[in-house]
């Protein structure tokens, strides 16, 4: 891809078109998504980032990505590991010509993207680095100081309404995939209900738990056991609607809410985020490399049970999967 040159008027036109879809409050995800996609319209690169500390403020996740290798399994950085850590910890930009010769950088195998340009810019709320947006490019010397510059406009534009939406959910999202958690389930499926109630649309969910996972963290422990978590969330995000939401129930098991989605919406969703998640290994780092698969149930709301019922019969579908062999996808009847 050759360097993008944007005019003013139009780069202005997408700054002021992100500071509107931020001022929507929309849910994280999709604010985060929001920027990575501005990233790519104002600047040149194949792709962009935003990571998010976890509540420790220990670990950087991918929040959201866009360009080329979304789909692929993201890294994670602690602080001050790879570049994205380095300026999490320093809280200053990183701009390079070739990330490759640099030592801050993290090579990873099977990313989907080349680098070489690389353009990394701290999200700072409060004098707080909470976050690190990034871009790369596979051509050398991709960023110039003017590109510097407008990432920094993107992360002062975007902090506050991030960070806003960070603090609100902060009590309701798994730090491990930074989904939703339990205590966000069952309000939100009422919510949904009574908006299809009003609107006549449907509501559909998957209960979805991953195969044999006890397995993995008994062989390889539980730090490995959430990296596999965390490639799992990070594969299902492309894989489903920008407006579905993705709910940690518990342990290995989570379900996805889909407003306005009937039972073949929910089935095709469902096929898709199957393959993703068991087509490719998920590299865990010194030569682990761990195939998964995942047992879904699909269920459409009858308009007449509550949240609970809906929840019941996908789970029951889940384990009819589990019983007829595993990694398929089964709709409840």
């Amino acid at each position: 891809m050759g360097l993008v040159v944007i005019e003013p008027r139009d780069a202005l036109a997408v700054l002021l078109d992100l500071t509107r879809v931020l001022a929507e409050e929309r849910p994280l995800d999709s604010a985060l998504f929001a920027v990575t996609r501005s990233l790519l319209r104002l600047l040149p690169g194949e792709h962009a980032s935003v990571r998010l500390f976890d509540e420790n403020r220990e670990e950087l996740i991918a929040g959201a990505r866009s360009g080329q290798g979304a789909s692929h399994t993201p890294l994670s950085f602690r602080r001050g590991e790879g570049v994205a850590g380095w300026v999490a910890e320093n809280g200053v930009v990183a701009r390079m010509a070739d990330a490759t010769l640099d030592p801050r950088f993290k090579p990873a195998p099977d990313q989907g993207f080349s680098v070489r340009s690389l353009l990394a810019v701290p999200l700072l709320s409060g004098g707080q680095v909470i976050g690190v947006l990034s871009l790369t490019s596979a051509t050398v010397n991709a960023y110039t100081a003017d590109d510097e510059l407008m990432a920094r406009l993107v992360a002062n534009c975007t902090v506050p309404p991030l960070d806003k939406a960070r603090l609100a959910r902060l009590t309701l999202t798994d730090p491990t995939t930074l989904a939703y958690n339990q205590r966000y389930l069952m309000p939100r499926l009422r919510q949904e209900f009574e908006r299809a109630a009003r609107t006549g649309e449907p509501v559909s969910i998957l209960f979805m738990d991953l195969d044999n996972f006890k397995l993995v963290n008994d062989t390889w422990g539980h730090a490995v056991g959430d990296l596999v978590l965390r490639a799992f969330a990070d594969r299902v995000r492309p894989a489903v609607r920008s407006y579905d939401v993705l709910v940690r129930r518990g342990g290995e098991e989570f379900v996805l809410i889909m407003p306005g989605g009937n039972l073949v919406d929910a089935q095709e969703v469902a096929e898709r985020i199957r393959v993703a998640v068991c087509e490719t290994p998920i590299e865990a780092g010194e030569g682990v490399s761990i195939t998964q698969s995942v047992s879904i149930g699909a269920a459409e709301w009858n308009r007449r049970e509550g949240p609970d019922g809906l929840d019941r019969r996908a789970d029951g579908a889940m384990y009819e999967a589990k019983r007829n062999g595993r990694n398929q996808v089964v709709v409840a009847g």
